[in-house]
């Protein structure tokens, strides 16, 4: 696999025409893909990568998943991600936006990019845009680029930042609609992880790979970490990983009411590898230790 650091590389090496800046670059997808139809890639960059398709017939694939493009939708990259090109599409209408991380030096956007959680979905996950939310992209992607034709001076970074900063916003927008209109989808995603998580503990991979991660289950659920975690907050106010540690917390309850087991032995049969985090979990959860909890349960059927 290839890794370019360098833009000007990046484009010869896919046949694009050469880059009017040495750290960004818009082209559109008539020429990006023009002289594509028998070459295949496989790559990762330092760039970050904004694309919005209006028409698009053909695969992109995004590390191991195809991509089948549709009408009207974004796809965002961030450095060092895996990229396959594969099957040049025969009709595309739109453009692709590359920026190297240098080129965010000295903006409020440098810290701000990597809050935006986009950017680390995969591409079957793409940001899908209405007819009028298509007009507002169509707009800002098109100042963008021609503020990128201009001769460059002294306000043609700050003003390419603006519009960047629009666009990651608007995206951000989009995507939280996407989230709300897609919510039986959202649902049934919330049903598998956790018919995910029982059968990993009904199975004998807690023994053989430990605790759980998130990583893992939304590799099993075919989505990416962070799109999984969005999306389970959409639809029930937590995250991924707040989930993952109710149902630890709840299988531990089972299991540390079973006579004669003790707060370590179950910190290791649920995969905790310090006990003490698992002893600083449960509390955070329940507002009482391992023990206090065994104790209070103990103190009830007494009583």
């Amino acid at each position: 696999m290839i890794h370019f650091d360098n833009l000007t590389e990046y484009h010869h090496h896919l046949n694009w025409p050469a880059p009017e800046h040495p750290l960004i670059s818009v082209i559109t997808l008539e020429d990006a893909y023009a002289n594509m139809e028998e070459i295949e890639h496989t790559l990762s960059t330092a760039f970050y990568s904004i694309k919005y398709r209006d028409i698009m017939e053909g695969d992109f694939g995004y590390g191991r998943t195809k991509y089948d493009c549709s009408n009207g939708n974004m796809i965002f990259t961030a450095p060092n991600q895996v990229l396959q090109f594969s099957r040049a599409p025969n009709q595309s209408c739109g453009l692709v936006l590359l920026i190297h991380e240098d080129y965010f030096n000295g903006t409020e956007l440098a810290r701000k990019i990597s809050t935006y959680p986009f950017f680390s979905y995969s591409v079957n996950e793409a940001l899908h845009l209405s007819p009028k939310e298509q007009k507002v992209i169509q707009s800002i992607f098109k100042n963008i680029h021609t503020e990128y034709l201009n001769n460059q001076d002294e306000f043609s970074k700050e003003l390419i930042i603006s519009h960047l900063d629009s666009l990651l916003k608007y995206a951000n927008r989009f995507y939280k609609r996407q989230f709300l209109n897609r919510r039986d989808m959202n649902v049934d995603l919330s049903y598998r992880f956790r018919a995910a998580l029982i059968e990993y503990f009904d199975s004998d991979r807690l023994e053989v790979d430990g605790s759980p991660n998130i990583e893992r289950i939304a590799n099993q659920l075919s989505v990416s970490p962070r799109y999984l975690s969005d999306a389970l907050k959409s639809e029930t106010g937590k995250t991924a990983i707040e989930h993952l540690h109710l149902f630890l917390i709840d299988e531990a309850k089972n299991r540390l009411l079973e006579p004669g087991v003790t707060v370590t032995e179950v910190a290791y049969q649920l995969g905790f590898e310090y006990p003490q985090y698992f002893s600083r979990l449960f509390k955070r959860k329940l507002g009482k230790s391992p023990k206090a909890f065994i104790s209070e349960h103990q103190r009830a059927e007494l009583n």
